[in-house]
């Protein structure tokens, strides 16, 4: 993808484009252009100057565009002014030209960009109806594991089926393969991602008036959401905080399981998935190392951490031995089987 939608994806996305980058030519359009749509959704959705009927609003108008649905003109200058980021700003401003790119795409992937993305819109929009009226002295939570589930695979599970049909069907679409357990796994990895962001942001998020562990969860350990981030109950938090941890880390296996599936020549398509698997298995390692209340600090993998991953993994590429060392966990996680 070139020119500003190229630049566009860079701004929004540090990990992401270095993916992207990597990823064949052959479905980088199609991926690059999910994304970025993806990130304008949730942009507005995040918008949070805005009320959240107008951000519903625009969500829709959007949704309705991206679908097919509608003709109207898009606008979004008003919610452009209310970014703190720049590149965010030019994201809203640029929405028309990211839905005439949509156009583009053959009739084959046009479908699949949709249905992804109507996938993920939903999310935000069931996002932006739970947590209304929440704030960090009248905290949400959402109520049970099926529901975090749920979360988890409308805004990053889906991504792991659309990224697996899309690769399917332009760059192995003849290779024996065992489809069930490859989108099973694709799946996986997109919510184990999305697991360990929740699980890095949990104090952020808790001062919005967010809490995405579940309440029946925390009943069981004795806990409610509003002290989950004092000092007196840190021990009590412990166990379940590393219990999604551990749940975390076993999706993610099943990503690395997902990489390994992939035709051994399709080289840039595995280093695309091992990238974000070895960067969220880093961001686990330091989530396990402090005990919660260190999260308020903030928990970032580094720039030259990032570098070493990308240049470890493509040197141990050729090397399948070392290569399958990349991957370590605690003992307790497995490709196979849930918690």
């Amino acid at each position: 993808m070139a020119g500003t939608t190229n630049d566009l994806l860079k701004a929004t996305s540090r990990s992401f484009y270095l993916t992207l980058r990597v990823l064949p030519a052959a479905v980088r359009p199609q991926i690059g252009l999910a994304y970025l749509l993806a990130r304008t959704t949730d942009t507005i959705a995040d918008t949070e100057l805005v009320p959240i009927e107008q951000r519903l609003d625009a969500l829709k108008r959007l949704r309705e565009r991206i679908q097919g649905a509608s003709s109207a003109p898009l606008n979004f200058g008003e919610l452009a002014k209310h970014q703190g980021s720049s590149a965010e700003g030019t994201l809203l401003e640029k929405v028309e030209d990211s839905l005439t790119l949509l156009q583009t795409l053959s009739p084959a992937d046009q479908p699949l960009v949709r249905a992804v993305l109507a996938t993920i819109t939903g999310g935000q929009e069931l996002d932006l109806r739970r947590f209304a009226g929440a704030s960090a002295e009248k905290i949400v939570a959402l109520e049970t594991a099926a529901e975090l589930d749920d979360y988890t695979w409308r805004v990053a599970g889906c991504v792991g089926e659309f990224w697996t049909k899309m690769c399917r069907a332009h760059l192995f679409p003849k290779v024996r393969l065992d489809d069930a357990q490859l989108l099973a796994d694709g799946v996986r990895f997109g919510k184990g991602l999305q697991l360990v962001n929740i699980l890095r942001d949990l104090p952020a998020d808790l001062k919005k008036g967010r809490c995405y562990l579940p309440a029946d969860k925390l009943e069981k350990a004795g806990l409610i959401p509003e002290v989950l981030l004092s000092p007196a109950n840190e021990a009590k938090f412990r166990p379940l905080f590393h219990e999604y941890l551990d749940r975390a880390e076993l999706h993610l296996a099943a990503g690395w399981a997902y990489t390994n599936a992939l035709p051994f020549g399709q080289f840039r398509v595995r280093l695309a998935c091992a990238w974000p698997i070895l960067i969220g298995v880093k961001t686990i390692e330091k989530l396990r190392a402090g005990n919660v209340l260190d999260l308020q600090q903030g928990v970032k993998i580094s720039r030259a951490e990032v570098r070493g991953i990308l240049l470890r993994s493509t040197l141990a590429y050729p090397l399948p031995e070392v290569w399958r060392k990349l991957f370590s966990t605690t003992g307790k996680a497995v490709a196979s089987g849930e918690k």
